[in-house]
């Protein structure tokens, strides 16, 4: 597994990152020890996880397992804040956002829960259009300073969210966001319009989520799907997905295309993600251990300029079937 830089920052993380949005969840503890042990001797040393996964219970889950394994210092460790960790109490003044009283609140939760006395890469989970850039950046800034986080990230911003956070730390002589989190797979490939090339401008690192599509790019679904769907592809637009023919068509295209590459359809989606121009390290969510290792192995799948030109024939460039890509990209009632 060869490493590549994160962002302009200078550290080196593995191309795959292992998602534990699942853990302490349908994952259990044990189970999820040993996933992420796996992860670990296999080459992976970045970690995700965020505050509102499982109510907290995945950073807990993360934080058992680097006591046992004792290789906290070989992984960088990334969490989130800002989804609501008070939903039982409508009065908190900080529900949910990206005020300085919850993310100075959330990150010492954070930390507790994962047991260690800093986070490597402390990500701002959505865009919060009410909230002043400045009043984030300045709490994460003073994070920074303290000692407990060592480097700011984002997820799921607009490009031009993303530029004015860069243009506030310019101007204010705060510590910028390395790196941003937006969704990315051949089924919403919008980022690649603005959002990618201003990422590989100001040297942010990209580290797309849900590079399968919510499950849907792995062929696990069939089509006129009638049963529950699960995972990331459950309600919204996206489970629209199961009724979409056309989505279905392009689908059995790309599993062609596997097929003649020797892999699985999820092994040549996953790979085309990480082989895409700009991207830093693409994360995965396994809930098994069998899905680690199915996930694992795209490492071996080679994208050639000719797999490129086809797989842009059924998934054309910058456009999407259905939207991942969603947050708050609304007029920003406050400037600097």
């Amino acid at each position: 597994m060869t490493n590549r830089y994160l962002g302009r920052t200078g550290i080196r993380v593995s191309p795959l990152t292992l998602g534990c949005m699942t853990f302490g969840g349908t994952t259990p503890l044990d189970d999820a020890c040993k996933i992420i042990d796996r992860a670990i001797d296999s080459g992976i040393n970045l970690l995700d996880t965020a505050n509102v996964y499982v109510n907290g219970k995945s950073e807990e889950v993360v934080g058992e397992a680097l006591q046992r394994n004792g290789q906290r210092d070989r992984i960088v460790l990334a969490t989130k804040v800002h989804g609501n960790m008070h939903k039982d109490d409508a009065l908190h003044p900080a529900g949910w956002g990206n005020s300085r009283y919850g993310i100075i609140e959330q990150c010492h939760a954070s930390l507790k829960r994962l047991r260690v006395d800093h986070i490597d890469l402390y990500q701002i989970h959505r865009p919060h259009v009410e909230c002043a850039i400045d009043e984030t950046l300045r709490a994460l800034d003073d994070l920074i300073r303290q000692g407990k986080v060592r480097y700011i990230g984002c997820s799921t911003f607009g490009a031009w969210q993303l530029v004015e956070s860069l243009w506030t730390s310019e101007k204010l002589c705060l510590n910028r966001f390395v790196t941003e989190q937006p969704p990315y797979n051949l089924l919403d490939r919008r980022i690649e319009r603005e959002l990618i090339p201003a990422c590989q401008t100001y040297g942010l690192g990209v580290l797309p989520w849900s590079p399968l599509g919510g499950g849907f790019l792995t062929g696990k679904y069939q089509r006129n799907h009638t049963g529950e769907a699960e995972g990331r592809i459950r309600g919204g637009h996206r489970n629209d997905l199961l009724q979409n023919n056309a989505a279905f068509d392009k689908l059995d295209q790309l599993t062609a295309l596997a097929n003649e590459k020797s892999c699985n359809v999820g092994q040549l989606a996953l790979a085309w993600v990480m082989n895409q121009p700009g991207i830093t390290s693409a994360i995965i969510g396994p809930r098994t251990m069998e899905q680690f290792e199915d996930n694992l192995k795209a490492l071996e799948v080679t994208i050639t300029d000719e797999d490129r030109k086809k797989i842009d024939a059924i998934f054309p460039p910058g456009e999407h079937l259905s939207p991942y890509y969603q947050a708050s990209f609304g007029p920003h009632p406050h400037r600097v």
